[in-house]
């Protein structure tokens, strides 16, 4: 088999042991499928801990056939559950367990007034042979009979066990990148593990990215440092666009929700009382935009100029 070119598919754990996860979390999943029978599952989480490599890994493990379907495809989805998942659905398997199983990928993205009534009725109608499996950021927008109808996995970590994870991930970054013979800097790597924790997709991603020329260096840390708030809210004060488009331009490797966080934060220090209410909306507004979007910089540009124009700097 060809490998991927990227990172991400070519050390995609296999199995639930090989995976990134708290002790807590592998115990309860093996303890699911310990009779190699899927249950119905859902599985929420931030992004990039790792929830479909799990539920592909449960597939595999159990040597059932699967079928992955993205909820986040909202203008297909439709046609999708009455082609390609009733077809799926209602063949015998041919793998050596009798049952199938469904992964409904970013499963919260899918419309709660069509889709997922529909996705409900699937789990019924094909209940003696496929089970499903949804994964989701934001386990509040599935819809209580498609809960009822699992068990919840939730993959965000005890704080407790957030430094063990980081450490098991560092070494899983050091031993992908001596496999493809890049030089690196150890500090530099725990420098990204620490930015964007618990998002292992993204740094993983990262890495590719920045070993282009076949070495991580200390030169990394200049594009992952903190973002410099003080310009933005100089910019936004002034209203000057043009500075405030640079600096959405200059940090838009930083993840999304990070930003409007860090955002959020650094307001209370330069707006007027009296305004911080419109921009807790506004930028609350533009963070769960932020899920959907095609164009995550001319999304936060638009709540900047937002609050430029609804709010008063002091």
């Amino acid at each position: 088999m060809e490998k991927s070119l990227l990172w991400v598919e070519r050390y995609r754990p296999s199995t639930i042991d090989d995976c990134v996860l708290s002790d807590t979390i592998k115990n309860t999943l093996k303890d699911l499928v310990k009779d190699d029978t899927v249950p119905n599952l859902m599985f929420t989480g931030p992004a990039g801990v790792g929830k479909t490599t799990v539920a592909r890994a449960i597939c595999d493990m159990t040597n059932s056939d699967y079928i992955i379907i993205n909820g986040s495809d909202e203008g297909r989805m439709i046609d999708t559950l009455r082609t390609k998942m009733t077809q799926f659905c209602s063949t015998i398997s041919l793998s050596g367990n009798s049952r199938k199983v469904v992964i409904i990928d970013e499963a919260d993205y899918s419309n709660p007034d069509s889709v997922q009534p529909a996705l409900r009725g699937f789990i019924e109608k094909f209940a003696e042979n496929c089970s499903f499996i949804f994964t989701c950021n934001y386990k509040n927008r599935i819809i209580e009979p498609i809960h009822s109808r699992c068990a919840v996995v939730d993959f965000t970590s005890p704080k407790s066990e957030k430094p063990e994870i980081a450490m098991q991930f560092l070494d899983r970054c050091e031993n992908i990148l001596a496999d493809e013979n890049i030089v690196y800097d150890k500090n530099v790597i725990a420098a990204l593990i620490s930015k964007h924790f618990p998002d292992f997709r993204r740094v993983i991603n990262e890495l590719q990215r920045y070993s282009t020329s076949g070495e991580i260096n200390a030169g990394v840390l200049a594009n992952i440092g903190e973002l410099n708030l003080d310009q933005l809210m100089s910019a936004l004060r002034e209203k000057n666009f043009q500075n405030m488009r640079k600096w959405v331009t200059n940090n838009s490797d930083n993840d999304p929700a990070s930003v409007y966080r860090k955002i959020y934060d650094k307001l209370y220090e330069v707006l007027a009382k009296s305004s911080i209410p419109q921009a807790v909306l506004i930028i609350a507004d533009y963070q769960y935009k932020s899920a959907f979007v095609a164009d995550q910089e001319i999304n936060l540009v638009a709540c900047l100029i937002e609050l430029m124009a609804e709010c008063e700097f002091v």
